[in-house]
């Protein structure tokens, strides 16, 4: 009786599931959003030159996060239903959350949605943001990591891409000759429009490629229960908003469709992230718009990429292990100033400037050409390259023009790859030279369009350092 024990207390030691033989990059995630709705209204919306002011919300705002650990390795992502965000509330809330987690703020990976409906959180054009709600917002960024990190538990994941065309447009245009008015600096240089007439016989063609695809990652706990999902696509917004109302716009509409389609319940946590889209938006410029109701285009669009992310979801197969690795590098980039010419005639315009409390469109940017006249000459960027296992995550602190994020897609030793904008800061558009010889609306020189004009060269190339180097 004796000898029968021992035996099998030896195979419980050596067999038992209770011991530590589980694989060293063993997956746990967990997830988490946290509501960074404003609690009081009025509140200053970001989208506009003008400041506008928020009433109520049409629709709860979020800080949606995502932790993934294999190993010793832990990254979070984090979500959040903003315009954007600057580099110094990011790195508050990073800080926060990586002394409550012990996640190191480099394995951290923060990004805006870029709704044109949510709360100003940086100063820009005339929209200024209320310092309480700068607080409120580095808080809950924090507070989502620490929560999804609270939230680890045995888990399985899976990625794939679809495509879905149909919604994403470039809208920087070729037009006629005599369709293209001055620019605000006063010159009739632009060799492009954005935005022009939909179905008007003005148009040639677009001045640049789409990306229509939708990368997606899909969390599960390892008995297939659904925990999250993290989704890119590259389209700006869709808008359609009700008049002076916050909104998390498509991209929170799809985390509640996703949801359902799913079956995911109260803790499953949607995300979608910003793809590559500075030029991109959801017109079809070749034919007019019928009207349509407030917010019908946000739910249109959000199902059927909510349809195609679930139909491709269903076939996917799972794994419980995964090599997690991340690199984050800063990169120092030069600012574009004016000439005399120019700041002359921005001096000219503000003088005459009948109030100074609510400037028009071109005295906006003559404010913005002084300011940067006498602004640093150099701005310092952050970037971040993830790997799990095969698939390859970007993130770039800039509105990326469609064909930059391509190039990444295309010559990226991870296979797929996609591209989170907006994220880890704010450094305005990112358009390539080409398209910086164009001009047009995304190159104007601005607070929201001031890197040199080889900034994009120069991004990828240390993008493609990190892939290379991440990939080995």
């Amino acid at each position: 009786m004796m000898l029968r024990f021992s035996i099998w207390l030896i195979l419980f030691i050596f067999v038992s599931p209770l011991t530590s033989n589980a694989a060293p990059d063993s997956l746990q995630a967990g997830a988490a959003k946290f509501n960074i709705t404003p609690k009081s209204f009025p509140v200053s919306m970001t989208g506009s030159f003008q400041d506008r002011q928020a009433q109520s919300a049409h629709d709860p705002l979020h800080a949606r996060a995502l932790v993934l650990k294999s190993g010793d390795t832990t990254v979070a992502f984090v979500v959040c239903d903003i315009c954007l965000i600057s580099r110094e509330i990011f790195d508050a809330a990073k800080q926060q959350a990586s002394h409550k987690t012990g996640i190191p703020v480099d394995h951290m990976l923060t990004s805006a949605t870029h709704t044109h409906t949510a709360p100003t959180s940086v100063p820009l054009a005339q929209c200024r943001p209320s310092p309480e709600y700068v607080q409120f917002l580095t808080e809950g960024i924090a507070q989502a990591i620490i929560n999804a990190h609270a939230r680890l538990q045995p888990a399985q994941i899976a990625w794939g891409v679809t495509q879905e065309p149909a919604e994403v447009n470039n809208r920087r245009w070729y037009v006629k000759e005599g369709n293209i008015p001055l620019n605000p600096f006063g010159k009739m240089t632009d060799k492009v429009r954005m935005n022009p007439p939909r179905g008007s016989e003005i148009l040639i063609k677009p001045a640049g490629p789409i990306d229509p695809a939708i990368s997606f990652l899909s969390v599960q706990s390892t008995a297939g229960k659904p925990l999250a999902l993290l989704a890119n696509y590259s389209l700006h917004y869709v808008g359609g908003i009700p008049p002076n109302q916050l909104s998390a716009d498509y991209f929170g509409e799809f985390a509640r469709q996703i949801k359902k389609r799913l079956g995911g319940d109260e803790t499953f946590v949607g995300i979608m992230s910003n793809g590559a889209s500075g030029d991109i938006n959801n017109y079809n410029f070749k034919e007019p718009r019928p009207r349509a109701a407030a917010f019908e285009r946000v739910i249109a669009v959000a199902s059927v990429i909510a349809d195609k992310t679930y139909a491709a979801v269903k076939g996917l197969k799972y794994r419980r292990t995964a090599e997690i690795v991340m690199q984050e590098r800063t990169l120092d980039l030069g600012i574009r100033k004016p000439d005399q010419e120019e700041l002359a005639y921005a001096k000219k315009l503000l003088s005459a400037a009948k109030d100074p409390d609510r400037l028009t469109t071109n005295e906006v940017y003559a404010r913005e050409t002084v300011n940067i006249n006498q602004g640093p000459d150099t701005v310092n960027l952050k970037l971040q390259a993830l790997r799990i296992d095969e698939l390859g995550i970007v993130a770039i602190p800039c509105e990326v023009f469609a064909e930059i994020g391509l190039e990444i897609k295309q010559k990226s030793p991870l296979k797929p790859t996609f591209v989170i904008a907006l994220a880890n800061g704010y450094n305005g558009y990112l358009p390539t030279p080409e398209q910086h010889n164009l001009q047009g609306y995304e190159t104007w020189r601005s607070s929201w369009s001031y890197l040199e004009v080889d900034a994009s060269n120069k991004i990828n190339r240390q993008i493609f350092e990190m892939l290379n180097q991440i990939a080995d």
